[in-house]
């Protein structure tokens, strides 16, 4: 029985996996990570947020790569929501806060290829990587989990230990349970039934490559371009309509269809998909849920192991890549700068359940079919607790930036402009004004953080998801913990020693 030393074990390489993985091999760790299948393979969720593609990937290395893959860009979303008839559409790039950080767009991905990209940039980085290699069983000694039993494609059974285990292995995750319970949403009780077309139609440009989400009497549909051809089609539904499956998908999807013009249309000259990767119909039901702790010592969930909320943002690669930086950089504390791990571990599970917060929050909202596109932009004002205009504040949460200024602020700070300005004054003179402004307003827009972590203090008094952290009114104004990400992205430390 053979036994390697790694600092961490991460379990699943899609994602969030991939993201945690990279970046504690950059900074200095030894991490093994276990994927059960053989990449490319095929997930859901192709539609991703700026703060993805502009704030995490450019951290990971890949943002070449990224533009090189010839994915259809996504410069924001088109709605047919509310009360009124007519589809509005958003831009990312609206937003003064999204220019400055640079989330003016981001892609629509075919996840086989996108995931197999992080995960081969975690090769690259470092990280051992084995697929076709399934977890079995969790080591857990003096009270601490430190090891996992592994099962490879050949059936041969080997132990690996480490001081870390990520559980990155998504909703159908088996190792959530030793963290915690999981409890599922009271409010967000629908099924996703969805497949792939070719041929469909495409919004007039310049918005042709925006995800159109289109709510029709039984629920609301997502239509997401992948190629010039190629189409993501699913509709979600409230759970008093899930017997209308008992007939079959196919008669199901088809009902679904006709009661939703706009989609119809779009998919009149379009071809489903019956064979490979993209055949057939697809399933996914009780999706929205909160584990009621996101670590323990030794083991930390990432992604969709700890959380999700809903596809209607497309936050779930956001969360699941942001969960993922956050857990790389507090274990890299520890294991690097002898952070104690129950306050490494706290800081991350309090800025990820902050997250998932600003998002559970505002699309409970969002579903209230009676409001139009400004009382929905008012909420993601409230939300944030934002002195910005409400459109602006909205751009911002819906790029994933929502909670997130204050990092990726400080990441851009280090890799360009922002760190021009304050140390020579040097900057494109064409940009010069937004900057300072930005900088102006930086401590404001800290104040975000602070109101949104009393208010996710409270969350367990909405839809039982309790989040257990204590609310520290002393703390860090950006982050309420007395942390800030360190220059190179890949630890915490103290405001006080960050000068």
């Amino acid at each position: 029985m053979g036994i390697a030393n790694h600092n961490a074990i991460v379990v699943g390489g899609g994602p969030g996996g991939s993201t945690a993985a990279t970046l504690l091999a950059k900074a200095g760790a030894r991490v093994l990570l276990v994927e059960k299948e053989k990449f490319p393979r095929y997930q859901i969720g192709e539609s991703l947020l700026p703060a993805t593609i502009h704030g995490v990937c450019r951290l990971l290395g890949v943002s070449d790569d990224l533009h090189a893959a010839g994915f259809i860009k996504k410069r924001g979303g088109t709605f047919r929501w509310g009360k009124h008839p007519t589809p509005w559409t958003f831009d990312f790039g609206s937003a003064e806060v999204n220019q400055i950080l640079e989330f003016n767009f981001a892609y629509q991905v075919e996840r086989a290829k996108f995931d197999e990209l992080l995960l081969n940039n975690a090769r690259r980085q470092g990280v051992e990587v084995r697929e076709e290699t399934s977890v079995t069983d969790v080591i857990q000694e003096g009270g601490r989990c430190s090891g996992v039993t592994l099962l490879d494609r050949s059936g041969r059974s080997t132990e690996a230990r480490a001081t870390f285990i990520i559980d990155a292995s998504g909703n159908q995750s088996r190792l959530h349970a030793i963290a915690g319970k999981r409890v599922f949403s009271k409010f967000f009780q629908n099924l996703a039934l969805f497949g792939y077309f070719e041929g469909g139609g495409r919004l007039p440009a310049p918005h042709s490559g925006n995800i159109f989400s289109c709510a029709f009497p039984f629920g609301w549909f997502w239509y997401i371009p992948l190629s010039q051809t190629l189409t993501s089609v699913g509709a979600v539904v409230a759970k008093e309509h899930a017997a209308k499956l008992r007939s079959g998908p196919d008669y199901a999807m088809g009902q679904f269809i006709d009661a939703c013009p706009e989609i119809k249309q779009l998919l009149a000259n379009a071809t489903r998909i019956e064979n490979g990767m993209y055949g057939g119909y697809r399933v996914r039901k009780d999706y929205s849920y909160i584990n009621s702790r996101f670590w323990v010592p030794g083991l930390v969930l990432v992604g969709d192991s700890a959380c999700f909320v809903d596809p209607i943002f497309s936050s779930g690669v956001h969360l699941a890549t942001y969960s993922g930086m956050l857990a790389a950089r507090s274990i890299a504390t520890i294991l690097k700068r002898g952070m104690p791990e129950a306050v490494g571990l706290d800081i991350y599970e309090r800025r990820y359940r902050l997250e998932y917060s600003v998002f559970y929050d505002f699309l409970v909202s969002f579903y209230d079919m009676h409001q139009d596109e400004q009382s929905y932009f008012w909420k993601a004002r409230k939300v944030l607790g934002s002195d910005q205009a409400a459109n602006h504040a909205f751009l911002q949460l819906v790029a994933g930036a929502g909670t997130t200024v204050a990092e990726f602020l400080r990441l851009r700070e280090r890799s360009g402009e922002l760190f021009q300005l304050r140390v020579d004054g040097t900057v494109d003179p064409n940009k010069r004004s937004g900057l300072l402004r930005e900088l102006m307003k930086e401590r404001d827009m800290a104040q975000v953080h602070l109101r949104a972590v009393g208010r996710s203090a409270q969350m367990g008094r909405q839809d039982g998801l309790d989040a257990p952290l204590d609310f520290n009114p002393g703390g860090d104004p950006a982050t309420n913990d007395g942390y800030r990400v360190s220059p190179d992205g890949l630890c915490w430390e103290r405001l006080a020693e960050s000068g």
